[in-house]
C-alpha cells in the first residue's frame, strides 16, 4: 500500500540520447529542490550506458532516484535504421519492464504523474492503467512542438513529399519553413521513422499537459499559437525553459585543459566549435573546416570527433570510438595553428566553455541544449545543422530570432574553406556579428528574468508542482 504521507513522486521516462536526458534532469532538479516533490528516472536502454551518461547520472542530487531498465532487444533492425525508429522501439520494447517498475513505485510511494519526452508516448498506456497523470516534457523548440500538432493535418492534406513542395510550410505561429528544412523523419514519408513521428504526434493529445524547454521572449509566435485555446487542439502547454545543465557538464571533471587555455585568451576572442554528443562530419568536411579556420586567422577551440562518411548521426548511439579524431585533421594543421587554436578530441565541458569570458562565438549543430546554453550566456552563433530538428532550429535562429549566421553549401555538398573563413570573420570581427551579439545579450537578460524567483518559467513550474502535489494518488 502506498504511503499517502510520503512526498509526492513523479516518474520520468527519457528516451535514449544525452540531449533528452540533460534537460529532463534539470527539470527534475527544479521540481525536487524547490517544490517538495521526489522523482524517479526509469531509463529505457538498448545497451550499456555510455561513460558520459554514467558520470552524469552519478551526480544526481538527493530526491532523484534512478532505475536503468534492462536492454531492449533491437537485433532484428536493419543497419540503416533511422535514430527516431530506434529510439521509439527502445521505449516500446521496454514497456513491460517499465510497467513492473511503476507498479512497484506505486505500491510504496505516492506516485502522481508520469513525464515522458517527445518519443515516449507509448508509456501513456501504463499511466492510464495505474491512474497517474501523463505529461510530456518536450526538450526542443516550441516551433517543433507546433509542427508535431500540425503534422496530422499536413500529412492528410499533402500528397507529395514535403521536401518537394514549391512553397514553404506555414506552421502555426512560426516563420514559413522550407519542406527540406523540416525535422529529418519528414524527409521520407515511406520510412518507418516518419510513421513513428506521426504515431507520437497523434498521441500528444493524450497528455494532460506539455512542458516545453523554451520561453516567450525567445519564441513568442510559436508559444502564442500553442497557448491560444483551440488553435491546434493541444493540451495546455507550459514554457518552462531555458533549462540547461551548467557547472560540471555531464558530471565530469575537466581534464582537457580547455578552461585553462581559455584563461589565457583575450575577452570574447575565441570561437568555440562543437557538433554535440551525437553529430559527426564527413572526412572531407573536417578537412574543409580545419583549413577554413586556419584561413580565418581567428582564435578557436574545436572539439573534434572522428568523421563518418555514412551518416551525420554516427556518434548518437556510439559516442565512444577507438579512433583518434585528431588523426583525421589535415597534415600539419595542429602545429600551424598552435597558439591560435586548440583542438581536443571528443569531449570538453561545453557549458563552462560557453560561460567563459574569452568565448565570443559558437559554431554549433543547433541542438537545442547547445542553443539554450548559448542564449543564457549571450554567445552568438554560426548555425551548422546536421540532423533531427536542427535545420528548423537553424532557420529560426537566423531568420526569426536573428542571433546566428548560416554558411552556404557548395555544389559538391560541402561548406568550403573560403565560406567558413568568411563567416567566421564576420561573426567574430564584423558589423553583422556585433548586431547578433547585441540581440543575444537581450535574450540572455530575458532568460535570466524568466528563471528568476518572480519569473514566468519559475511561476509555471510552481503551479505545475502544486497541481501534482494536490493530486490524490489513485
Amino acid at each position: 500500500m502506498a504511503n499517502e504521507a510520503s512526498p509526492p513522486r513523479i516518474v520520468i521516462v527519457p528516451s535514449p540520447g544525452m540531449g533528452h536526458l540533460i534537460p529532463l534532469v534539470e527539470f527534475a532538479k527544479r521540481v525536487v529542490s524547490s517544490h517538495g516533490l521526489t522523482a524517479t528516472f526509469a531509463i529505457p536502454t538498448d545497451g550499456p550506458l555510455s561513460e558520459a551518461q554514467k558520470g552524469f547520472l552519478k551526480a544526481l542530487p538527493r530526491g532523484i532516484d534512478l532505475v536503468v531498465l534492462p536492454h531492449a532487444e533491437l537485433d532484428d533492425l536493419p543497419p540503416d535504421v533511422k535514430i527516431e525508429t530506434k529510439i521509439s522501439l527502445t521505449v516500446a520494447r521496454s514497456l513491460e519492464q517499465l510497467r513492473d517498475t511503476i507498479k512497484s513505485l506505486k505500491a510504496t510511494t505516492r506516485l502522481v504523474a508520469m513525464v515522458v519526452d517527445l518519443f515516449g508516448t507509448d508509456a501513456f498506456e501504463i499511466a492510464k492503467e495505474v491512474n497517474i497523470s501523463p505529461y510530456i516534457f518536450y526538450p526542443s523548440t516550441a516551433m517543433a512542438l507546433s509542427l508535431f500538432f500540425y503534422l496530422p493535418t499536413l500529412d492528410h492534406s499533402t500528397p507529395s513529399e514535403y521536401r518537394d513542395l514549391p512553397d514553404p510550410v506555414q506552421i502555426p505561429g512560426c516563420i514559413p519553413i522550407l519542406g527540406s528544412d523540416l525535422i529529418d523523419p519528414t524527409q521520407d514519408r515511406k520510412n518507418d521513422s516518419y510513421k513513428w513521428l506521426l504515431h507520437h504526434a497523434k498521441r500528444y493529445t493524450l497528455a494532460e499537459g506539455i512542458m516545453v524547454n523554451s520561453f516567450k521572449e525567445l519564441e513568442p509566435g510559436a508559444i502564442g499559437a500553442l497557448q491560444e485555446e483551440g488553435l491546434l487542439g493541444n493540451p495546455p502547454v507550459y514554457p518552462v525553459g531555458p533549462l540547461v545543465g551548467m557547472g560540471h557538464a555531464n558530471g565530469m571533471v575537466d581534464r582537457s585543459g580547455c578552461l585553462e587555455w581559455l584563461d589565457g585568451q583575450p575577452h570574447g576572442s575565441v570561437l568555440f566549435i562543437s557538433f554535440g554528443s551525437g553529430g559527426t562530419l564527413s572526412s572531407g568536411q573536417i578537412t574543409e573546416l580545419a583549413l577554413g579556420l586556419e584561413l580565418s586567422e581567428q582564435k578557436f577551440l574545436w572539439i573534434v570527433r572522428s568523421p563518418s562518411d555514412k551518416t551525420s548521426t554516427a556518434a548518437f548511439f556510439n559516442p565512444s570510438t577507438e579512433n583518434d579524431p585528431l588523426a583525421y585533421l589535415p597534415k600539419g594543421f595542429v602545429e600551424r595553428t598552435k597558439g591560435v587554436g586548440l583542438v581536443f578530441p571528443s569531449w570538453a565541458p561545453q557549458a563552462r566553455i560557453l560561460s567563459h569570458g574569452s568565448t565570443g562565438g559558437f559554431l554549433t549543430h543547433c541542438g537545442w541544449n547547445s542553443t539554450l546554453e548559448s542564449v543564457v550566456n549571450g554567445v552568438p552563433l554560426i548555425a551548422w545543422p546536421l540532423y533531427a530538428e536542427q535545420k528548423m532550429n537553424a532557420a529560426m535562429l537566423t531568420e526569426d530570432v536573428k542571433v546566428a549566421l548560416r554558411p552556404k553549401y557548395s555544389k559538391n555538398g560541402l561548406v568550403e574553406r573560403t565560406e567558413i573563413a568568411t563567416i567566421v570573420r564576420s561573426l567574430m570581427e564584423g558589423e553583422g556579428g556585433k548586431q547578433l551579439r547585441n540581440r543575444m545579450r537581450d535574450l540572455k537578460d530575458a532568460s535570466a528574468k524568466t528563471l528568476s524567483t518572480d519569473g514566468e518559467s519559475t511561476r509555471i513550474l510552481t503551479e505545475l508542482s502544486r497541481k501534482w502535489k494536490n493530486r490524490t494518488s489513485g
